[in-house]
């Protein structure tokens, strides 16, 4: 579904990735792990169109996207769930969900993936009058996920999706992933909690400093003494 080939990125003269080479399956999740710093939001930004690189090539689909607008990404079919959620906090629950589907593709269908929404989010349909910076994170988490799926994305990429949330919220967000995934969604995953994220992955990349270092299925990687000792503290 996704590949990307030697990317370079740089922000003015400090490059951020180095001829970073991926590959995304169709209906995979593939894990994205690193320290702070090593370039992982940066790869999600430029594979989003937010950020556009020197060189290297990202194709989606086989179509060449590379340096492409976000709007169009989107459109296309890459949503993304943002580090720090990036709701609207002054919208109502609904509203904020009515702006994911702007998107030409999904306007057809809003009503019934706003359904689909409420359905596998029910504190959202309980508080779709809610002005959304009212609620707690884990609801805002949720209220992000929900909104990145009424743009009716085929690929999902969350950055840091449980970053400051209690532990019984993140495990309902892993739920969500996994449960999309089953569901047949495309997940390209950054997160924190490496051991989590490798159990869900299919596959796994380890970044440091901008570079690709390792990549394998998550198990395998789960299992690597080094990953243990320099991510899992063990």
């Amino acid at each position: 579904m996704l590949e990307v080939c030697d990317l370079d990125l740089y922000y003015g003269d400090a490059q951020a990735l180095d001829r970073v080479s991926l590959k995304v399956d169709d209906g995979s999740i593939v894990a994205i792990v690193g320290a702070n710093g090593a370039g992982k939001s940066s790869l999600i930004r430029a594979i989003a169109g937010i950020e556009k690189p020197r060189s290297g090539q990202i194709c989606f689909r086989g179509q060449d996207i590379t340096g492409w607008e976000s709007y169009r990404t989107c459109d296309l079919g890459i949503g993304q769930v943002a580090e720090g959620r990036q709701i609207f906090p002054s919208l109502t629950v609904q509203e904020n969900l009515e702006t994911g589907a702007m998107l030409h593709r999904a306007r057809a269908s809003r009503r019934r993936i706003l359904t689909d929404v409420f359905t596998m989010f029910p504190p959202l349909a309980e508080r779709r009058s809610q002005l959304a910076g009212t609620m707690s994170g884990g609801e805002q988490q949720m209220l992000a996920i929900g909104r990145c799926l009424m743009g009716r994305p085929e690929m999902i990429m969350f950055d840091e999706p449980s970053l400051g949330l209690a532990p019984t919220v993140v495990h309902e967000v892993f739920r969500a992933i996994r449960e999309l995934n089953e569901k047949g969604m495309t997940i390209l995953l950054v997160e924190q909690n490496v051991a989590v994220s490798l159990k869900l992955a299919s596959q796994a990349y380890v970044l440091e400093n901008g570079k690709i270092v390792m990549e394998g299925r998550g198990e395998t990687l789960l299992t690597d003494d080094g990953i243990r000792r320099s991510y899992l503290g063990l």
